[in-house]
């Protein structure tokens, strides 16, 4: 039973990684970090548009992945019964 949970939990945080990963890209908490304001010359390279697309990409990946164990862990647990 507990590695039951212990598996919905993980896949949980997976899918909630993904959708972080998807989304802060290109929010305003982005833009405005503490790392901008220590090093400017970072932001030329944090701002590009090509980098957040990527950081997106790999959360899209990240949440097919989750969602896809999720749905495979769902057959599994219904072909037992």
């Amino acid at each position: 039973m507990i590695s039951r949970l212990l598996r919905v939990v993980i896949l949980m945080v997976w899918l909630e990684i993904g959708l972080t990963l998807i989304l802060v890209p290109w929010s305003y908490v982005w833009e405005t970090n503490y790392f901008l304001y220590q090093y400017p010359g970072l932001g030329l390279f944090v701002e590009n548009p090509f980098l957040r697309g990527a950081i997106s990409g790999l959360g899209c990946v990240n949440v097919v992945l989750s969602v896809g164990a999720f749905r495979r862990r769902a057959v599994i647990m219904a072909g037992r019964k």
